[in-house]
C-alpha cells in the first residue's frame, strides 16, 4: 500500500492578546503565528479495511482521544473515504508546550490522508474540519504565517522577517484551560491591527499568569533574557527569543544549563507541511 511521511511543524505566538471573553465561554483573541523549521513527523500507510491505527503511543493519552486519531476518522466520515491507515509518529514537540504539537499533527493528518486517500477536499474544507478539533489547527492546514482573530480561526495571511529562534522548553506541561479560567488573567486588551504588529507591537498576555504558576517558566524567561527579550508562546511552557542568524542562536544555546532542554529553529512564513506538499505536487506532474 502506499505511503508518505510528511513534516508537523512547531509555531509560534509571537503576540497573543485577549479582548474579552465570549458568551459560549471562549476567549476573543489577536494571535501573530509564525511556523519553525522544526516539528513532528508523521508516517502514513494506507490500509483497505478502514482501520485507523496510530502505531504510537503518547503517556496519558488514549489512542481514540488522540488528534491524530480522531482527525483521520473525521475525514473518513466527512469525505466517505472507505480507506484507513496506519500511523505513527516521530515526537519532538513538546505536549502542553505552547508550540502547537497536537494542533499541527491533527493538521499533517488532515492533508496527508487527504493527499494519501485521494479525497482532494481542499484546503478551505479541511481549515473547517480542523477547527473542529481545535481553534489553532486551521493555521496548519493552511501553512501560512497569520495574524488570527475571533478564538483563532480568522487568518490573514502574513508576510514576516524570518529570523533564527532559540526556543527553550522547561519540563513542565502548561494546561491551556487553566490558563484561561485564571481570574488574573488580562481580558481586556484593546484590539490593534496588522498594520502596528509590524512595527515590533504586541505581547503575551498570558504570561503573566503562566510565569505566576509555573516558576520553570519564571525561570527560563529570565535566563533568556540575560542574551535577548524572550517571550512566551501561546499558553506556555515554551519560552524563545530571536537572533539575526543561526551562528549567534547557537551561542546562546549552547551557554544554557545541561538539563533545560532546548532546540534553534528558522522562523518559516511558509511552513515546512506545505512546501514538502508542494514538492509531491511538482514530482507528480513532473
Amino acid at each position: 500500500m502506499p505511503t508518505l511521511t510528511l513534516p508537523a511543524p512547531a509555531k509560534l505566538n509571537l503576540m497573543l492578546h485577549i479582548l474579552g471573553r465570549r458568551a459560549d465561554g471562549y476567549h476573543e483573541l489577536q494571535t501573530l503565528f509564525q511556523f519553525l523549521d522544526y516539528g513532528d513527523e508523521l508516517n502514513f500507510t494506507a490500509r483497505t479495511d478502514g482501520q485507523i491505527k496510530l502505531k504510537s503511543e503518547l503517556p496519558g493519552v488514549d489512542h481514540d482521544s488522540n488528534l491524530i486519531v480522531r482527525a483521520a476518522r473525521l475525514l473518513q466520515a466527512r469525505s466517505g473515504c472507505t480507506l484507513g491507515a496506519d500511523i505513527e509518529l516521530t515526537k519532538r514537540l513538546p505536549m502542553g508546550g505552547g508550540i502547537g504539537g497536537g494542533s499541527s499533527d491533527a493538521a499533517t493528518t488532515l492533508l496527508g490522508l487527504d493527499h494519501l486517500w485521494q479525497t482532494r477536499l481542499g484546503v478551505d474544507r479541511l481549515a473547517e474540519f480542523g477547527l473542529a478539533l481545535g481553534a489553532d489547527v486551521p493555521v496548519f492546514v493552511r501553512g501560512h504565517a497569520a495574524f488570527a482573530e475571533g478564538v483563532g480561526e480568522r487568518l490573514q495571511p502574513v508576510e514576516l522577517t524570518e529570523p533564527w529562534f532559540l526556543v527553550i522548553v522547561p519540563q513542565v506541561s502548561v494546561s491551556t484551560a487553566e490558563i484561561f479560567s485564571d481570574p488574573e488573567l488580562t481580558r481586556n486588551t484593546p484590539a490593534i491591527t496588522v498594520r502596528s504588529l509590524h512595527a515590533g507591537g504586541g505581547r503575551n498576555d498570558c504570561q503573566p499568569v503562566v510565569e505566576k504558576r509555573y516558576p520553570e517558566v519564571r525561570n527560563a524567561l529570565s535566563l533568556l533574557n540575560n542574551f535577548v527579550p524572550a517571550r512566551m508562546t501561546g499558553t506556555g511552557s515554551c519560552v524563545f527569543g530571536s537572533f539575526p542568524n543561526k551562528g549567534e542562536a547557537d551561542r546562546v544555546c549552547r551557554q544554557l544549563p545541561a538539563d533545560l532542554p532546548a532546540f534553534v529553529a528558522q522562523g518559516r512564513n511558509i511552513s515546512m507541511l506545505h512546501r514538502r506538499l508542494a514538492q509531491l505536487a511538482q514530482e507528480v506532474s513532473g
